[in-house]
């Protein structure tokens, strides 16, 4: 797999494109020489490329090597997390619910710019339960930290299917311990606090006192002691905010808490008013871990609920927030927030931010007050961007020549290393028609990669002849079990067709349809992102121009504003005969 960021190269890579067709023919050295077998009820995939090309990022352009964009990771990275060792080392987590594996963990010197270096849950023991969950189920919220106290890095979360645990590791680099589950603490999105005196604490969204809520998104926070040498929770259960910041006002969902000491006081942050368009941060302080803490009057300390909807490059639902100091002693958040396209939806899922924090003369720390907009280009002084940052328009290039495949890919529910190999066929994934269909919550034949802008480019060739009416391969476009597109070949009626199908309620509608010759076996596909339409085109065999099969198809179909969710859109490969 090859990496290019194109902010700056992509017209150059376009005029290439162009002088050499290398896109449009999408020819390679495999795709030269002569076919390889095709096996029964299998497709081959030559290769993949994604290209985002986003319109903000070609009229915005970085004004210097300080510079960066927000969302530092674009596409669907939620609830993130971060931590330092304090030596210079930043670590950050997002959520993943059902997709395999589970919670990417990024690295940076910086804070700036990040590089994936694998999964904290890497193995089907640590994400059990997986089968039967919806999309939006599995792994919420993991929040990350760092005791200096061991030298323990620790990954706390909730899995909806099996309760709270945490996992633990000296090097974040490597494996993870096998989870430890937390039976005591209910609710979800844990969080550790380690103290300077050793003591370590859990605090966690949980129930309404006694299981009896007052209103619907009645929650609490509430805390408990954690013996760092038994790894179990100790003492009694507390509750430290109820409801939330204005009691009488009904608050709805405070979530997602972190506990802090700084200049010797404590502050409890947390998400309150539920993650669309009414997200938002609260921060309380007290003397103790165990309380009382005292919200701050000018709360919320970030949110963009009361902003113009109308107002351009509009970013939402900012919340979900994480702080962490860098070594030269200054602080910095990120959070999670939403850009939705034309003001109107977005479906590329809650994306992670950064923003500096600024501290009040009472001393509280916040990131926005009044209108203050989250930017999308941002500078840390003394920083400078590397050749490979995570935003921005970039392309990414996957032949499929390597033992396995890139940290960028995911499947559902399970590794699925039954369903598809790198090895089988050299330089192709062969990817098996499975007997699960996407529609079940299982795990299909289905390997993705996350939507990471409105605008993009998607391109595969596949090598594929269905055996009869069941069998269809091609790419798919998902957002959950009952909102995707299918594009792909399959057979009726013993002639080939190409088709775009969306999900129905009882069975899959094509949307357009042709014909293809009998002996058609090689095929090139591509879709085209317009941010709130698709458009779908391919080619057989050695042609050289793409044919459009239907255009203008709604992407609103895979928001969350449609399906709902807490998951992005993700596109892949996708093999079925059910």
């Amino acid at each position: 797999m090859s990496m290019k960021q194109s902010f700056k190269s992509l017209p150059i890579l376009l005029l290439f494109a162009t002088t050499f067709g290398f896109l449009g023919a999408c020819n390679s050295v495999k795709g030269e020489s002569k076919l390889p077998v095709i096996g029964k009820s299998v497709a081959l995939f030559d290769n993949f490329t994604y290209r985002g090309n986003d319109d903000f990022y070609k009229e915005n352009q970085l004004p210097d090597e300080e510079s960066f964009y927000n969302p530092i990771l674009p596409g669907w990275y939620s609830d993130p997390g971060i931590c330092t060792n304090g030596k210079g080392d930043y670590f950050l987590v997002t959520s993943t619910f059902t997709y395999f594996p589970g919670v990417p963990i990024f690295h940076s010197n910086d804070l700036v710019n990040w590089k994936q270096i694998g999964h904290v849950l890497s193995r089907p023991s640590q994400l059990v339960n997986m089968k039967g969950q919806h999309v939006s189920g599995g792994i919420f919220a993991p929040a990350i930290s760092y005791n200096p106290n061991n030298e323990t890095y620790y990954m706390i979360t909730t899995n909806v299917g099996a309760g709270n645990f945490f996992v633990k590791t000296q090097n974040p680099f490597g494996e993870w311990s096998e989870p430890i589950m937390l039976p005591e603490v209910g609710g979800i999105d844990p969080s550790f606090f380690f103290d300077e005196d050793g003591k370590a604490y859990i605090v966690n969204n949980d129930d309404a006192p006694d299981n009896k809520p007052e209103y619907s998104g009645h929650r609490t926070i509430r805390v408990q002691e954690f013996d760092v040498k038994s790894d179990k929770t100790i003492g009694p259960r507390k509750i430290l905010v109820n409801k939330g910041v204005h009691p009488e006002e009904k608050p709805i969902w405070i979530e997602g808490p972190h506990m802090y000491k700084i200049n010797g006081k404590y502050f409890l942050m947390n998400a309150e008013g539920g993650t669309s368009n009414w997200h938002s941060e609260v921060i309380f302080r007290g003397d103790s871990p165990m309380g009382i803490f005292t919200p701050w009057k000018k709360n919320p300390i970030l949110t963009q609920r009361h902003l113009d909807a109308e107002r351009p490059n509009p970013i939402t639902c900012a919340g979900h927030a994480d702080l962490v100091q860098t070594k030269e002693g200054d602080w910095w958040a990120v959070f999670l927030a939403c850009r939705p396209i034309n003001n109107r939806f977005e479906n590329l899922g809650r994306e992670t931010f950064l923003m500096p924090v600024k501290w009040s003369e009472d001393g509280f720390p916040y990131m926005t007050q009044g209108d203050d907009v989250v930017p999308m280009i941002l500078k840390r002084p003394g920083v400078k961007r590397n050749g490979q940052t995570t935003f921005g328009n970039f392309e990414e290039v996957e032949e499929f020549e390597q033992p396995s495949l890139g940290m960028q890919w995911m499947t559902l529910r399970a590794p699925a290393t039954d369903l598809y190999s790198l090895s089988e066929t050299p330089g192709y994934m062969t990817l098996k028609c499975g007997t699960v269909d996407i529609s079940e919550k299982d795990t299909p034949a289905f390997v993705c990669r996350r939507m990471q802008h409105h605008n993009f480019e998607c391109t595969t060739r596949m090598l594929f002849n269905p055996s009869d009416d069941k069998e269809a391969a091609g790419m798919l476009l998902f957002k959950d079990e009952a909102h995707y597109y299918f594009f792909c070949v399959d057979k009726s009626e013993e002639s080939k067709y190409i088709r775009v199908k969306k999900s129905g309620e009882t069975s899959e509608l094509v949307l357009a349809d042709c014909k293809l010759a009998d002996d058609a076996k090689d095929f090139r596909l591509k879709i085209v992102s317009k941010g709130i339409y698709y458009d779908f085109y391919y080619m057989q065999g050695k042609q050289n121009e793409w044919t459009l099969l239907c255009k203008n198809i709604d992407a609103g179909f895979l928001s969350t504003a449609t399906a709902g969710g807490f998951t992005g859109s993700t596109i892949g490969l996708y093999a079925t005969r059910k």
